[in-house]
């Protein structure tokens, strides 16, 4: 149920503070901490390859507590579960800059990807009450390019404070932020109470029925969604590992990233529009064949200005698809269990945010790089073909329902 407003009379300008700020703030702190995790975990003593996975354990963090996040937010509702989530990571980044062991910070790092996702999912399930389906796809492609621009500005807040008080102050500064939203979240309305509500009178459904009962759409659409997730991984993984190849310096891949960035955060806006007039397909087919293109062409570079084009080819369609999960996620959650339900869409995406890197990861190592961006190129074709069949099912769905 949204907040009562028809199409005509809604105005995302309106909720853009309730919706929006504490995303921008909490997503501050997170880029401050993401580029110094490994640098932190190093002067504590750990070597190159548990720094790697003190990293990684901010993507299981999230990927082990998808669905209890889910099971979380249906309970006590999503402005609770902000508030909670924001103290609650506050406590794990003061943790994780006061402690003097690999291990304190592990677990803090655990913590602190488990909050994230409840937080996402809380932010998703909000905008779903809050936003009449007219306007869904602009506002959580809005929602997606907010995150993006707080990951922009944290590393520039953070490398200022780390330049004069160290490398923990990252980890304070993030500290500040994930209480700052959950200060935020406190003005949030409750728009969910009304529907909490109705499924406690009614029998709270598990997890685990909600997922049985929706288990086609998991088997369609949410392997679209793990698709979209693996190959947006692509250009965080397999783009940083040809710059070193054709023997691009640190800071002109640095460089690369910043400018695929700002490519990325300029296409929302059309992304959005084309979602919500043109129907889900003609967004997430360029997403996975943006990704093709840049595989295919990535053997065929040897040069910055040439590989910065093809990192910004692959960015326009991840820019493009801004959003994407969120929306098609809104669009299949049913009223009762919704919750639930997100929390395994959530798990879908993670699954391919996780699964894209490994997957490089096995390619890599068992062929040379430019045959391994090739088989990344031929493995993004065959996902489009899915991602487009199903996208465009739901979208002739969509249409039928009105």
């Amino acid at each position: 149920m949204t907040n009562g407003l028809t199409a005509t009379e809604f105005r995302l300008r309106d909720l853009a503070f309730a919706a929006y700020a504490p995303t921008v703030v909490s997503t501050i702190g997170h880029g401050a901490v993401m580029p110094v995790l490994a640098l932190r975990a190093r002067e504590l003593g750990a070597d190159v390859g548990t720094a790697a996975l003190v990293v990684a354990l901010l993507g299981i963090g999230m990927l082990v507590s998808s669905l209890p996040a889910g099971a979380l937010v249906a309970r006590i509702g999503e402005r609770r579960t902000l508030m909670i989530g924001g103290f609650v990571d506050a406590v794990a980044m003061i943790a994780a800059a006061a402690t003097g062991s690999v291990l304190g910070l592990s677990v803090a790092v655990l913590v602190s990807g488990a909050t994230w996702t409840a937080f996402l999912l809380a932010r998703q399930a909000y905008m779903i009450d809050a936003v009449p389906p007219s306007h869904r796809a602009r506002a959580l492609s809005l929602l997606g390019a907010s995150a993006r621009v707080g990951v922009l500005i944290g590393p520039l807040l953070g490398a200022g404070l780390i330049h004069v008080y160290g490398l923990r102050a990252a980890f304070l500064l993030a500290a500040a932020m994930s209480a700052g939203s959950a200060l935020i979240a406190m003005t949030v309305p409750d728009l969910g109470a009304a529907n909490r509500a109705h499924d406690a009178a009614n029998g709270r459904a598990s997890v685990w029925s909600v997922l049985r009962a929706h288990r086609r759409t998991f088997l369609t659409l949410g392997i679209a969604v793990l698709i979209l997730g693996a190959a947006r991984s692509v250009r965080a993984s397999l783009l940083p590992l040809w710059a070193d190849h054709v023997g691009l310096a640190a800071s002109t891949t640095s460089l690369i990233f910043a400018a695929a960035a700002a490519i990325d955060i300029a296409f929302f806006l059309p992304g959005g529009w084309l979602m919500d007039h043109r129907g889900r397909m003609v967004v997430a087919i360029p997403v996975v064949l943006s990704v093709a293109a840049g595989a295919f062409l990535m053997p065929l570079t040897s040069r910055a200005l040439a590989v910065g084009a093809v990192a910004m080819l692959i960015a326009a369609g991840n820019g493009l698809g801004s959003g994407i999960v969120m929306t098609i996620g809104a669009d299949t959650a049913p009223e009762s269990g919704r919750s639930q339900f997100l929390g395994g869409w959530r798990l879908c995406g993670d699954l391919g945010n996780t699964g894209g890197p490994l997957l490089i990861s096995a390619i890599v190592t068992a062929a040379p790089l430019a045959a391994a961006c090739v088989a990344v190129g031929v493995l993004a074709v065959l996902g489009a073909a899915w991602t487009g069949y199903w996208t465009h099912d739901l979208d002739v769905r969509r249409a039928k329902a009105g």
